[in-house]
């Protein structure tokens, strides 16, 4: 690569995007940046922290001596994301905003905007790396596995990644905290956000209350017992332990309830308790919208992470259909979630995944 390219970053006021910054600046890239306006709201809600983020990208901008713009995709991503997610909810289903976020908005609208800029990269400050072999480019595990985010990002095409740098693809965590110390930057011990970008650090339920109509309904034991009424489907997940609002249950110890299925088309919520609770485990999954990043994969005997943050798990794929597969773990996984995001790999190397569809039982 040629240092004096032209790159566009996209920088969120974020202490790992300003680092990213720094680095493309000490490797002699022509660095632009853009700051990313994805969600409307008004300058009263006490949730939206878009002001200070971007009062924070403005100084880091102008420490770095680097030319920043405020673009607002709040209509793209209403459209092509926010309003698949509301609908994916209304189905019961738990989708993931943050990888169709990548997929719309980072890597497509974005990156459009960013090549009319005249870039030759865009750069963002996700923690993944880049490899080209022979022409191909491949999507690959961070350095620090404990902040790898390529799970989010396995819906990227080639042709993308062609034309993307990851500066801390190869940069621990500590590293990036110490260099924005280093450097004085006003975002140094920056809290990283957490969550939905859109939901902020409010409460999930009183979020989707906005917007969707919840139908409330009864929640049930494994064995048909009803113990309590729920709000609405819509607003539990798999796994979940909050929120159930359940209480002493007669001839039951007390310990903590947890979701362990939802039947839709009843509307009935199914819940046991314990974490470690055998009816939270399964060991088999359909999924489709499939999408490989380089190309289908020459082995079905992969691993795959069914969460983020999940260690990976081994398991063996058969093709249903052109856009289908069952997934077989040789070990069974807890509380896998309609909706989620599957995602395969060959050791680091990340080759894409498809969205859950349905979960077998042992």
């Amino acid at each position: 690569m040629n240092p004096q390219k032209h790159v566009v970053l996209g920088l969120s006021g974020g202490v790992d995007s300003a680092v990213a910054g720094l680095l493309l600046k000490q490797a002699g890239f022509r660095v632009s940046a853009v700051f990313m306006q994805n969600w409307d709201t008004d300058n009263e809600d006490p949730f939206c922290t878009a002001n200070q983020d971007l009062s924070d990208a403005r100084a880091i901008c102008d420490q770095l001596d680097i030319p920043l713009e405020h673009v607002n995709f709040a209509k793209e991503y209403w459209d092509n994301v926010f309003q698949h997610c509301l609908d994916e909810f209304a189905k019961g289903r738990t989708p993931n905003p943050d990888v169709l976020c990548n997929r719309e908005i980072k890597f497509k609208v974005f990156f459009d905007y960013a090549m009319k800029m005249g870039a030759d990269f865009l750069a963002t400050g996700h923690y993944a790396r880049i490899r080209e072999e022979e022409g191909r480019y491949h999507l690959l595990k961070a350095s620090d596995e404990t902040k790898d985010q390529s799970y989010f990002l396995y819906m990227l095409e080639e042709a993308v990644l062609s034309k993307t740098l990851f500066p801390l693809g190869e940069v621990n965590k500590s590293e990036v905290r110490l260099l924005a110390k280093n450097a004085g930057f006003i975002n140094s011990d920056k809290k990283d956000s957490t969550g939905i970008c859109f939901i902020g650090e409010r409460k999930f339920k009183d979020f989707l209350k906005e917007f969707l109509l919840a139908q409330p309904g009864v929640i049930k034991t494994s064995k048909g017992e009803v113990i309590g009424q729920h709000e609405g489907i819509i607003y539990y997940t798999l796994g979940q332990r909050k929120g159930l609002n359940i209480g002493g249950v007669k001839d039951r110890e007390e310990a903590a309830w947890y979701v362990i299925d939802k039947i839709i088309e009843e509307n009935v919520l199914i819940v046991e308790q314990g974490s470690e609770h055998p009816l939270m485990y399964k060991n088999s999954l359909i999924c489709n919208q499939m999408h490989w990043i380089s190309g289908k994969p020459k082995s079905m005997h992969l691993s795959a992470k069914h969460r983020y943050r999940q260690v990976d798990q081994a398991c063996t794929l058969t093709q249903l259909n052109e856009n289908e597969y069952r997934v077989d773990f040789e070990v069974p996984q807890r509380a896998i979630t309609p909706g989620q995001s599957i995602v395969f790999y060959e050791g680091d190397l990340c080759l894409g995944g498809g969205i859950i569809s349905q979960v077998e039982s042992p």
